[in-house]
């Protein structure tokens, strides 16, 4: 595994975490600030749309899951993930949401090195 390799699963892992300790300011530190984000049954969406929604979820909300990359290829500065998401959402008084699916992901190594979520087409849909 490269280098490469190496961070983009950690950016994976960091985003799964991230989302299931309810720490939005970590994810969008994850996110290129040019971010397109596609999901099924929305236009698609950028960084500052994450980052409302992301401050519209209730109180009492908690998220649980597994993203397993299925597929992980690195071509120079652009790198692209094919993943299986599964995640149970729970808020007060109501019954768990379980939602399933795909994504494909585009990272990009910025000019700092690092890299980041670019493009996210997410088909991940209730159970």
């Amino acid at each position: 595994m490269t280098d490469d390799e190496t961070q983009i699963r950690a950016l994976v892992q960091t985003w799964m975490d991230a989302t299931i300790a309810g720490d939005a300011a970590a994810v969008l530190a994850l996110m290129a600030d040019d971010v397109v984000f596609t999901v099924v049954g929305s236009e698609p969406f950028g960084k500052e749309t994450f980052a409302t929604l992301s401050q519209g979820n209730p109180t009492g909300m908690s998220i649980d899951g597994t993203n397993e990359i299925i597929e992980l290829k690195v071509l120079g500065d652009w790198a692209f993930t094919r993943n299986k998401i599964s995640l149970v959402v729970r808020t007060d008084g109501n019954p768990p949401m379980s939602r399933s699916g795909y994504t494909l992901t585009l990272f990009r190594k910025d000019a700092d090195g690092k890299w980041r979520l670019a493009r996210d087409a997410n088909i991940v849909t209730a159970d």
